[in-house]
């Protein structure tokens, strides 16, 4: 390699001298080094996954110690209440008026609250060991009927449990049920009563024992059992077969098609190969010399397709919601219980109507909402999937018209009896027509025996 003071020497003397810039006054810095072109562009990415590398395996290394930490500290931070915080940082901030500022009267402040915390942590100290038997007599009933809970709490540890309090969570509101103290393998029962009212859904459960002190500063909870579900079903009213008119005979609805095998007899034609010879009438043929079969009339296993309207513009009121739910399971139950097929469409879907506790577990589900979708389109869709419908009921509102009916009957299946019932509470019972489509009105679900009555006359 050629050094500066080489260069100098060689360079010739006519030359003339380039002119440099002095360099700045201070220490003399010195060229980097550059390492050959092969280890120049791979040092930084090796680097760069050292690094990688050693901070991932830190963080794989610590998160460990932290979960476990956090498991540990979250059984005791949980028990503290939300006033029992607000108490601390106003200890933490007593206690620093009272030492760093010489406060007397923070100080005694600071000194009263901690003696205060340290008793509340007396009152959640120690480990529960409670047998909790939650037990319903029927997990449905029908509204206006009792609904009778028990509740069973046995000390099943080996010495005395301190007084307790269980709450039990009940829809939207807690029941609270207090323990005494209980000896080992002693119980204490409680007996209660969820109101039906309504027809709902109403959540029990989960059981939880709360200890807490006196001030509410510390409040521990412990879950003994899950959540169960308590339907309270719809009023229905029992139906019989010849005031529904939904099943005409055991066979089915005869029908005007014509069918070469079904049990309507119809009439006697020619025969034609391929006809059936068990059709062959003998006698009729033995007469006029000439094969004759016999023709019936198809008949039809009665089908019944409900449309229940969901819709809040619907209806006036909640009650007049109520109202239809009730006819739809009244007529529903009767469908089930005649082995004849059922169809329930709401605007969100179809409700299931294989078996009458379903059936009825989902109406009780149902509850209004501002859906978009029309009655007319809800009638479209039943026309597309029910086809084999021979009766179809549409039960709605006050505040359905004639033209949302009118435009409903349109577009159901032609071949099918076609009833509206609209539910107005408080009304009297009246019969109409709009198109095709009979209309009924309701004032209350006894009505609807002599309401089908009066349409099949």
């Amino acid at each position: 390699m050629t050094t500066t003071t080489d260069r100098e020497t060689d360079a010739p003397a006519e030359q003339p001298a380039v002119a440099t810039p002095e360099p700045a006054a201070g220490p003399a810095r010195r060229a980097p080094r550059r390492l050959p072109g092969r280890l120049t562009g791979r040092l930084p990415g090796r680097l760069t996954a050292g690094v990688r590398g050693t901070g991932a395996s830190a963080v794989g290394a610590v998160r460990p110690a932290v979960a476990r930490a956090w498991a540990r500290t979250t059984p005791v931070l949980g028990v503290v209440s939300p006033f029992g915080w607000a108490v601390l940082a106003l200890t933490a901030a007593a206690w620093w008026a009272g030492v760093a500022l010489r406060w007397e009267e923070w100080a005694v402040v600071a000194a009263t609250v901690t003696v205060a915390l340290l008793g509340a942590v007396v009152f959640v100290l120690g480990r529960l060991r409670y047998d909790v038997t939650l037990d319903v007599a029927s997990r449905r009933v029908v509204v206006g009927d009792r609904a009778v809970g028990r509740l069973l709490v046995r000390n099943g540890s080996t010495r005395t449990m301190l007084p307790a309090v269980m709450e039990l969570q009940v829809g939207q509101g807690i029941a609270t049920f207090p323990v005494p103290r209980l000896r080992p393998d002693s119980e204490h029962e409680e007996i209660f009563a969820v109101p039906t009212h309504r027809r709902a859904v109403i959540p029990l459960g989960p059981v939880r024992s709360v200890r807490a002190d006196p001030l509410g500063l510390l409040r521990r909870e412990l879950t003994w059992t899950e959540p169960e579900e308590l339907f309270v079903h719809p009023r229905t009213l029992p139906l019989s077969g010849s005031s529904t008119g939904l099943l005409h005979d055991l066979e089915g609805r005869v029908t005007p098609d014509i069918s070469d095998s079904d049990v309507s007899f119809h009439a006697l034609r020619d025969y034609v190969p391929g006809d059936d010879r068990r059709h062959i009438h003998w006698k009729s043929t033995a007469r006029t010399g000439q094969l004759m079969v016999r023709q019936f009339e198809e008949t039809r296993r009665s089908r019944l397709a409900v449309i229940l309207s969901t819709r809040e513009d619907d209806y006036a009121d909640p009650e007049e919601f109520e109202l239809a739910v009730s006819v739809c399971g009244s007529l529903g139950l009767q469908a089930i219980r005649e082995d004849g097929g059922l169809t329930v469409l709401v605007q969100r879907g179809r409700v299931r109507g294989d078996h009458r506790t379903r059936l009825l577990d989902d109406l009780t589900r149902l509850e209004l909402s501002p859906a978009r979708t029309s009655l007319a389109e809800v009638a479209r869709v039943a026309s597309a999937t029910v086809t084999d419908a021979s009766v179809v009921a549409v039960v709605v509102g006050s505040r359905v018209t004639p033209t949302d009916l009118r435009a409903a009957a349109v577009r159901l299946p032609v071949d099918a009896r076609l009833v509206a019932m609209q539910c107005v509470p408080g009304a009297k019972v009246s019969r109409g027509r709009v198109a095709d489509m009979q209309v009924l009105t309701l004032g209350e679900l006894a009505d609807l025996p002599n309401a089908l009555r009066r349409m099949n006359d």
